[in-house]
């Protein structure tokens, strides 16, 4: 690859030529098209909160009752009695923006796995939406129509067919969401205080299991388009927004909670914005150990996908789980009973990098 042909790719991965330069110092060499994919996804604001972590910093999330503060996939908050109330809010605007009932749909999904993975039973969701003035005939009022519409039946849908209800929620119409609606969802859980997971997964040698849907083309750049602006271009990022599956995802849940009880989970990580790239280097950088991960074993669903369409895409109702060894056969057998696919991708070294094999 070409140095011109490389840093056009990486521009147009949403990366600045200085942020491309430090990648090629780091390497030592010209970073290839899947290295550029994946460094984009975990340098975007959405995955790597670059511009917002500094104000972020400045929120108090220390106190006697703050089980989990950031850094995990939920907050968890001791509410006495030997339980804890697990919480996660997400906004989902720009997907929202270009297809409103996926957008918001699988917002509300992603949030439900995370509050899910920590151990605990979703109760119930909410959500803050804010958009234009829908009143008169103008395009501005005719689009942000369509997009309640589409977000209000998105949100409900997907929590409906979860069996977690909608129980709140403010709706605000101000004229500066024109070209960028906003759509925040809440997630409530349950769970006792000495029944929390974690997505640390200790243990060389452990084996990495693929849980879930398979996986597609569908939300490739998710993470990137979410942290950039919107133009005149932008119903052609339709692709990008992610498609969900809450019967497949509810599956998912009743699989996990039953294997949670069992203690057949060392740890958990939900794949949500990046993918496999963010759920990987997010487990394995807990833990402070390394990843083997063989893309050849991650089931698929289209033909002909390449090791950036694994790493890259967001199809939902997805997570990988750390567990020993000797709990390999009864883990296939409760997912089987739940009809959830899976797949051991690889295995945790002590190298502290992912390394990733496709067709090797």
């Amino acid at each position: 690859m070409s140095e011109k042909t490389s840093l056009e790719i990486a521009l147009a991965h949403s990366l600045t030529q200085d942020e491309y330069e430090t990648i090629v110092h780091m390497l030592g060499r010209e970073p290839n098209y899947t290295e550029i994919g994946i460094i984009s996804a975990m340098w975007s604001e959405h995955c790597s909160y670059k511009s917002s972590k500094k104000y972020l910093n400045g929120f108090p999330t220390k106190a006697p009752w703050v089980i989990q503060g950031p850094g995990e996939n939920a907050g968890v908050i001791d509410i006495g009695d030997g339980y804890a109330a697990v919480f996660k809010m997400e906004s989902h605007n720009h997907p929202s923006f270009i297809e409103p009932y996926q957008g918001a749909a699988t917002g509300v999904g992603g949030i439900l796995r995370d509050v899910f993975t920590m151990g605990a039973r979703p109760i119930a969701n909410m959500n803050l939406i804010q958009f234009a003035g829908i009143e008169g005939n103008s395009e501005t009022a005719k689009k942000h129509r369509y997009l309640l519409r589409g977000v209000v039946a998105g949100i409900g849908g997907y929590g409906n067919c979860m069996g977690v209800p909608t129980i709140g929620g403010q709706t605000n119409f101000e004229e500066c969401y024109a070209g960028n609606n906003l759509v925040n969802a809440f997630t409530l859980g349950l769970v006792k205080t000495d029944e929390i997971f974690l997505g640390k997964a200790e243990g060389i040698g452990n084996p990495v299991m693929y849980v879930g849907s398979k996986t597609g083309r569908d939300g490739l750049g998710g993470a990137v388009m979410s942290s950039c602006a919107f133009d005149e271009d932008s119903e052609s990022k339709r692709p990008t927004v992610q498609v969900g599956d809450p019967f497949t995802e509810k599956l998912l849940l009743e699989a996990c909670l039953e294997l949670f009880k069992k203690d057949l989970i060392i740890g958990i990580q939900d794949m949500g914005a990046a993918g496999l790239t963010s759920s990987s280097f997010e487990m394995a950088g807990r833990s402070g150990s390394g990843m083997i991960m063989h893309l050849d074993k991650v089931p698929s669903r289209e033909e002909g996908m390449t090791p950036y369409d694994f790493m890259l895409s967001e199809s939902q109702e997805r997570m990988i789980v750390a567990l020993s060894p000797k709990d390999i056969k009864v883990f296939e057998k409760i997912c089987k009973k739940y009809n959830v696919e899976i797949s051991i991708l690889g295995i945790f070294d002590g190298r502290k990098k992912l390394n990733v094999y496709f067709e090797d």
